[in-house]
């Protein structure tokens, strides 16, 4: 009878203990909290930059970056309601927060509006001597004459564009909307409207100040009246189905006092 080494151990027991040791991994693996996955966020145009910051912000604080869409509104909302996963929208206007809201698109509880904004009227820097005085906006006043001959007048397509349709409200309440509505540049965001001011492609747009603020080619001629638009509202909201513990946590710091913190210091009045 040959008799083992009691130093050698058996096959089996070894087979047997890396199969153990195998299942009790995989079970750690499993216990352990899944890491956070990015959350995607349609934002209007106009937010580009505070969004940027907003994201720097929330990586600070140890968690993946968000990934960052930016156009119009009327854009991204007919994306989302073609199935475009996004987590979180953020309108330039109510209207199309609306229109996914009245398509069951969005968590209703989560709709907050939290910004508002300014309509200016800015020409390139360029023309306009540094230290000039602000332009009066008012009835009578002569768009026209200041977009020249042939000059045409960059802001969002009035049809879907929110700076568009706040631009031309106030140009129709004012009374100016008849002698510059031939004579549009009409663009698909309100980013592309001022890049043909600081172009020069078009002597005047309409935009709002935020967007102003971040563009050295250009300088504000003017601020339109509050009173002739409608309140420039930013609605924020869960997209429905794509709501997940991230991207709650995510508006909730979006909604927060850094949030407010980060918006203000680009220019928008937080609510």
């Amino acid at each position: 009878m040959i008799r083992k080494h009691p130093h050698v151990s058996d096959p089996k027991r070894r087979v047997g203990r890396r199969r153990s040791l195998a299942r009790i991994a995989a079970l750690a693996v499993l216990l352990l909290p899944a890491p956070a996955l990015a959350q995607t966020v349609f934002a209007a145009a106009s937010l580009t930059d505070a969004m940027k910051d907003i994201s720097a912000a929330w990586q600070k604080q140890g968690h993946p970056a968000p990934t960052m869409s930016f156009t119009s509104s009327s854009t991204l909302a007919r994306q989302i309601e073609q199935g475009a996963p996004a987590n979180i929208f953020a309108s330039a206007d109510e209207n199309w927060m609306d229109y996914l809201q009245k398509r069951n698109l969005i968590v209703n509880e989560s709709r907050r509006n939290l910004l508002s904004n300014s309509l200016v009227l800015v020409v390139p820097a360029s023309a306009r001597p540094k230290g000039a005085a602000p332009v009066t906006i008012e009835p009578g006043f002569d768009l026209a004459g200041l977009l020249g001959r042939d000059g045409r007048l960059a802001t969002g397509d009035p049809a879907h564009v929110p700076v568009g349709i706040y631009a031309e409200q106030s140009l129709r309440k004012l009374g100016l909307w008849d002698a510059v509505s031939g004579r549009l540049a009409p663009s698909d965001s309100v980013r592309a409207a001022l890049l043909l001011v600081e172009r020069g492609e078009a002597p005047a747009g309409i935009v709002y100040s935020t967007d102003a603020a971040v563009s050295p080619g250009v300088a504000i001629a003017g601020i339109f009246p509050a009173s002739s638009h409608d309140p420039i509202a930013y609605p924020f909201a869960l997209v429905r189905g794509q709501d997940t513990p991230e991207a709650r946590a995510l508006l909730a710091f979006i909604e927060g006092p850094e949030g407010h913190r980060i918006f203000e210091a680009r220019g928008f009045v937080t609510e």
